[in-house]
């Protein structure tokens, strides 16, 4: 594939001081590279932590709603449908706290392709009468299709829990028709995107799904704790989760005794206090997530995945990615014998990926990399499999 005439998103370089010290930094489907101006908004949180003590709260939570609308403002979300939280293993037991598995209406529906966390989630309201179906993938783990997607909803289904890309492959889920028919049937549609936002366009007024979660800490550049849920407007007023707190409340500082008076927005879903440093952290990569815009992102990616997949095919290497661009995410997964011990070579070298079981080796590039990068770790890996000295690594040796 010939490379781009131009690149007018390498621009952006200069802001992610890392990209200076690596060969190659590709491993933005699990840490984006952290903006230079996040050091100077973790400063400025700690410069009014130390100048005003207490008083800085006064700051600080008007700050946390303004980070949420940020983040809303990428997938095109109204103000006030948006919090944050720490991570989505917690929003996720929030939102089922407000559910009831009681009834005739207790199957979930979700895959076997789903990120674990969500899925111990779900798994363990089995002892509260919750039915669990698990979608397979007919592929051999790389994408699920959207007819047993539709075939597993009927009107005992109380919700369907989806990954937008799939962790493991980077597959891309067609939810659009899913979500239509959860709602006909009276279900709800959990959206997971943290494999999404910030990497694929979304919209969640045109999706029309109910809530959606994700967290900062890939394609957002946005660094760990700072988790995010959208809950669908119509529904805020009458879901009540049991699993809440002062942050909560209309109004949390009152310091009432008795029941959670819910708040009118999507604060009703926060809990406790946030996490404010993650969220002073997180506002630079949001700030330029929405500059750039995710389709020129997706665009420049597509075209970047594709150049990895024909490198990969011109070494006759396991490319465990759908195909088709409508079908994937942002990241490539190769594989060949000694793929593991070949990504912690990699690393030495100054590329930075990860590996999966049954996955490979993830190569991610985001707006910021160059088309040489991807070129320079496809030799890389060329190069050490010449070498005839990577290992297979027993899986009982694997780091826990």
């Amino acid at each position: 594939m010939p490379p781009a005439q131009t690149d007018s998103l390498l621009k952006w370089r200069s802001e992610f001081p890392i990209l200076e010290r690596k060969a190659g930094y590709l491993i933005n489907n699990s840490l984006g590279a952290m903006p230079r101006k996040a050091r100077q908004h973790l400063n400025d949180y700690a410069d009014l932590w130390d100048t005003e003590g207490v008083v800085a709260w006064h700051s600080w939570l008007p700050m946390v709603t303004q980070t949420a609308d940020l983040l809303g403002s990428i997938i095109n979300a109204p103000p006030g449908t948006m919090s944050m939280h720490q991570n989505v293993s917690t929003l996720i037991s929030v939102l089922i706290s407000g559910l009831s598995f009681s009834g005739r209406r207790n199957k979930v529906v979700l895959t076997e392709l789903n990120f674990p966390s969500v899925v111990y989630n779900w798994m363990a309201q089995r002892r509260n009468g919750a039915r669990i179906e698990a979608v397979k993938s007919r592929d051999g783990g790389l994408n699920i299709e959207t007819e047993d997607l539709l075939a597993a909803i009927d009107d005992e289904t109380l919700v369907v829990s989806l990954d937008l890309v799939l962790f493991r492959s980077s597959g891309l889920v067609d939810v659009k028709p899913v979500i239509e028919k959860a709602n006909r049937h009276g279900a709800l549609v959990v959206l997971d995107c943290y494999q999404a936002t910030g990497a694929v366009p979304i919209d969640v007024r045109a999706l029309g799904v109910d809530f959606l979660v994700g967290g900062s800490v890939k394609w957002l550049c946005g660094g760990s704790g700072a988790a995010y849920l959208y809950a669908r407007q119509e529904l805020i007023p009458d879901f009540k989760p049991r699993m809440t707190g002062w942050f909560s409340d209309a109004h949390p500082f009152d310091f009432h005794f008795g029941d959670v008076e819910y708040a009118a927005d999507a604060h009703r879903f926060m809990g406790g206090s946030p996490s404010v440093p993650a969220l002073y952290a997180a506002r630079a990569g949001y700030e330029i997530i929405r500059e750039v815009g995710v389709a020129a992102i997706r665009e420049k990616s597509l075209r970047q995945t594709s150049l990895v997949m024909a490198l990969a095919d011109e070494q006759g290497l396991k490319v465990n990615t759908p195909r088709a661009p409508h079908r994937r995410g942002n990241t490539v997964c190769v594989d060949f014998e000694g793929s593991e011990d070949a990504c912690h070579r990699l690393i030495e070298q100054g590329f930075v990926v990860d590996w999966r079981p049954n996955g490979g080796i993830r190569i991610s590039p985001h707006f910021y990399n160059s088309d040489s990068e991807c070129r320079s770790i496809m030799e890389a890996i060329r190069e050490l499999r010449r070498s005839r000295t990577l290992q297979m690594f027993p899986v009982e040796s694997r780091a826990h």
